[in-house]
């Protein structure tokens, strides 16, 4: 699966379609395309429930270059707040377009390298492994409140740190 191409959402459910007509309507890919920015995260997978929001990494090279792009593409829409999380390095950008929270993280990490992508990956060949009930369980135990990695951590029963044992299953 390549996921550094949206196009796969056209073909895909009512939400996925929606999130790519959202996403190119406004430019917001070809707007990063400087930055590598992959779609990342439940709407993907298919797994999204009806709070979840579209998450775009993206890798910068210089911090301060990334930040005033995105304040200047994204400052007038609902609910712009850019934020720096010094604990990985990550420049935050989330806003609110068409009814979709939209959530830009940036590093200076190439994408496919940030750990939120290597997840993805691994959380797509378990998805490709298992039946449906699955695919439901998952989408159940987030309904529940449980972020996307320990809801995967506890349909699979790992033991230990989810965000370190999925790791396992991205070249599965």
């Amino acid at each position: 699966m390549d996921f550094s191409n949206i196009d796969y959402l056209k073909s895909g459910n009512k939400k996925q379609q929606l999130a790519y007509k959202i996403l190119m309507d406004n430019n917001i890919i070809s707007n990063l395309n400087q930055y590598e920015p992959i779609l990342a995260g439940t709407i993907p997978l298919k797994i999204d429930i009806e709070t979840s929001d579209l998450d775009i990494l993206c890798f910068w090279k210089e911090k301060q270059e990334f930040i005033d792009k995105l304040t200047n593409l994204f400052k007038n829409l609902p609910h712009f707040k850019l934020w720096e999380n010094e604990n990985n390095h990550a420049v935050i950008a989330s806003f609110i377009l068409s009814d979709f929270k939209i959530e830009i993280f940036g590093q200076n990490i190439p994408t496919k390298q940030q750990i939120a992508y290597q997840h993805m990956l691994a959380e797509y060949n378990i998805l490709n492994q298992r039946d449906e009930n699955f695919r439901h369980k998952i989408i159940l135990l987030k309904q529940q409140g449980y972020k996307t990695e320990p809801a995967f951590g506890i349909a699979l029963n790992l033991r230990g740190n989810p965000y370190e044992e999925l790791l396992a299953y991205r070249d599965a």
